[in-house]
């Protein structure tokens, strides 16, 4: 009987050298890794035999070249992170069917947890030509994930490498459906949430790219079912943390978590090989840059310690950015919203007298997203030869919201006493006379000869404000008045820039109370192209004055170099 050590077992050098310090690795990851030699030394329901694991690695590294720049066309060399989950997903067989003489193989499902650009896409696409070549005949293998473009990665990397080692289609060939090994029958395709007929299918190898996308287990159920014929189906979910809240990575989480702590000791469980690359604290990421190999075991090799070194920097710097990097580069779950700005961001002196800004032009932008709530109408000066951006502000609200028992009221709302210090303009009745915010800026040009350039708004409720603005003499039609789309992608540059100028103190709002409300209760929303959106997460908490300062920020973007020379030609 063979005596598995760290000679001839990757997976046993992968965890003595982590004992011994050399190798930095997370909790999870450790604790896994004792519970799997525990098994290979100790439980006699598996038999554990690295024949097939050594194949499948040998074709990878004599076969395989590799389609990325820099490495692009260099052979495929494993690292000891690569072998031991390699090894690990292969060798442990069932102890009793082996004693029949059949080759079962224990883990059906695997989950990699592993920080982005440390390999993952490359590694499994690899492992899916090893199986398409010397794995089972007249296989199956699916490369899916939540959509057409995101399973195409690893196909397409699958796809790249088979022409490297086979570039005259002598035994292998891809058409417009599938990859086929012409010998076995064996075939690559993919799978998606938008593809037809998800069911039906008679999947032996699977990966599932970018698990923390999916709010559903559609896809995974899919496959799974499509498997349970199989005697070694291989089920691997790749994947990075996300920002979908009860989504399906948390769920398959939770089990992996459970399996990891010995909580979980059902039949479904020991077929389950959880390999999670995740930090121990998020403390440690900013204090210890050594505790980043723990989600980023490539660092050194793929991945660049300085690009990560820049990635903390922006951490440090923005929360979008720290919401982003804790997330796809170590693997640290974020809530699905966190809180904007920091109360020193906002809370500084500036002040100005309205007379101050007479003859200026402005930008203006009007939040008209609820007639029975709160509205803010927001303008914006500049002076020359001042970096400051003055904000003057006004809100408006139906006069049924007055009541000092509403929700608003209990979040802090101070609705009679800013009304009262003409910081609110209430309006008869159960909703907002939009054609008195546009009355407000013709104020502002009657009153304070302040006159506005052009102004934003957003697509809801704005068929009255746009007539009374016409009637002013703004019109739609000669491009005065301008729709912006309240999403991450328009406003996220808006969002940074209002972010940078909070900071560097350059906003002058003159102390506005209802917009300190605002900004303390706004919340930001990252996605997983490192947008931001300002969001709210209670309905009792408004959010108007923050985010109609963000699309006031993107019409001053749009029109800055034109606004600044008739500023300064109009104060002249």
């Amino acid at each position: 009987m063979t005596k598995w050590n760290a000679d001839n077992s990757s997976l046993i050098e992968y965890k003595e050298r982590i004992d011994a310090g050399e190798i930095i690795a997370g909790i999870e990851l450790r604790m896994e890794l004792d519970n799997l030699v525990t098994d290979i030394r100790e439980n006699d329901e598996y038999i554990y035999n690295t024949d097939a694991a050594l194949l499948r690695m040998d074709f990878m590294q004599n076969c395989i070249r590799l389609t990325k720049s820099p490495f692009y066309g260099k052979p495929m060399v494993l690292m000891l992170w690569q072998k031991a989950f390699i090894e690990a997903l292969n060798s442990f067989k069932m102890a009793r069917e082996w004693k029949e003489g059949r080759e079962i193989d224990r883990f059906k499902k695997a989950l990699l947890m592993i920080g982005r650009k440390n390999s993952k896409s490359e590694t499994c696409s690899a492992m899916g030509n090893a199986e398409f070549i010397v794995g089972n005949e007249g296989s199956d293998i699916v490369c899916s994930s939540n959509d057409d473009a995101q399973a195409s990665i690893v196909y397409d990397a699958m796809n790249t490498m088979r022409q490297l080692y086979d570039p005259d289609d002598l035994d292998t060939k891809r058409n417009q459906r599938f990859i086929l090994n012409k010998a076995t029958n064996t075939k690559i395709f993919k799978l998606s949430d938008r593809t037809r007929n998800k069911e039906g299918r008679n999947i032996d190898w699977a990966i599932l790219d970018e698990a923390h996308e999916m709010a559903t287990n559609d896809i995974a159920k899919s496959i799974e079912q499509s498997q349970s014929t199989k005697d070694n189906p291989k089920f691997i979910i790749i994947t990075t943390e996300g920002f979908v809240v009860d989504g399906y990575l948390d769920k398959e989480l939770k089990l992996a978590r459970a399996i990891i702590k010995g909580e979980d000791d059902s039949v479904s469980a020991s077929r389950y090989l959880p390999w999670l690359y995740t930090q121990d604290s998020e403390t440690e990421i900013f204090t210890n840059k050594n505790s980043w190999m723990k989600s980023n075991p490539s660092l050194g090799v793929i991945k660049k310690w300085d690009y990560l070194e820049e990635q903390i920097d922006l951490a440090k710097k923005s929360k979008a950015d720290r919401i982003f990097v804790l997330s796809k580069d170590f693997n640290m779950k974020q809530n699905a919203v966190e809180s904007w700005l920091n109360i020193e961001d906002y809370t500084y002196s500036a002040t100005y007298n309205l007379e101050d800004l007479r003859g200026c032009f402005c930008l203006g932008h009007v939040d008209l997203a609820e007639t029975t709530d709160l509205c803010c109408a927001k303008a914006l000066c500049i002076l020359p030869g001042k970096k400051e951006r003055f904000i003057i502000t006004q809100y408006f609200i139906p006069q049924t919201k007055l009541e000092v028992d509403n929700d608003d009221h209990n979040a802090g709302a101070k609705y009679k006493e800013w009304a009262k210090a003409g910081y609110i303009t209430i309006c008869e009745g159960n909703d907002i006379d939009l054609t008195v915010v546009a009355d407000w800026f013709y104020k502002l040009r009657k009153e304070h000869g302040i006159t506005l350039y052009k102004c934003g708004y957003d697509q809801r409720f704005a068929k009255d404000w746009l007539r009374r603005m016409e009637d002013y003499g703004w019109s739609k039609q000669y491009e005065d008045v301008e729709m912006i789309l309240q999403n991450a992608q328009t406003l996220n540059n808006a969002r940074l820039l209002v972010e940078a100028d909070l900071k560097a103190k350059l906003i002058n709002y003159n102390e506005n109370p209802v917009d300190r409300w605002c900004f303390k209760n706004a919340c930001l929303k990252v996605d997983d192209l490192r947008q931001g959106l300002v969001v709210k997460t209670e309905n009792a908490k408004k959010i108007d004055g923050a985010v109609t300062l963000v699309s006031l920020y993107e019409l001053f973007r749009r029109y800055r170099s034109d606004f600044q020379k008739i500023a300064e030609k109009r104060r002249k």
